[in-house]
């Protein structure tokens, strides 16, 4: 049972670590692919945040953003590989501040075909952050019931 869960964490989080590999690999001095898509989302979505809380956010360098993602996608992988509560956290703040601002299907209209495609993409991902509660949830679960197990003591 322990190998078959490891194979599954594995594989659940090769999606991840495969990305921030990739990532990496194309960031080079400029940021690479992945800051050229990123930053007219993030624009649209500063402004989206901007128009409805009239809160004004700081300029955001888009190349920070992307090594940000990097690290969240490549420890967060790794350390849920292992089991890792930690490594589960990183793959959660990374889907909930990520998956709003990259699949944006909010800001087209129902008949566009792009928003078939990110509606998608978004309900993709937000089933991989139900994995990933799953996962903490049922880690928590057990670390209570451990925890209420009290070693009973012998008496000679």
């Amino acid at each position: 049972m322990a190998f078959t869960a490891f194979i599954g964490r594995l594989l659940f989080a090769s999606i991840f670590i495969l990305s921030a590999h990739q990532m990496y690999i194309e960031f080079g001095t400029d940021g690479g692919p992945a800051v050229k898509v990123l930053e007219p989302k993030l624009n649209v979505f500063t402004k989206l945040i901007t128009s409805k809380t009239g809160i004004q956010l700081p300029e955001i360098d888009t190349k920070t953003v992307v090594q940000a993602i990097i690290v969240l996608k490549a420890f967060g992988g790794v350390g849920f590989v292992f089991g890792s509560y930690a490594g589960a956290l990183l793959l959660v703040l990374h889907q909930l501040v990520f998956t709003p601002v990259l699949y944006d299907f909010y800001n087209y209209d129902a008949q566009n075909p792009e928003f078939g495609q990110l509606f998608t993409k978004f309900t993709q991902n937000m089933s991989l952050l139900g994995a990933l509660l799953y996962f903490i949830g049922m880690k928590h679960k057990i670390s209570l019931r451990q925890s209420r197990k009290t070693p009973k003591t012998k008496t000679n």
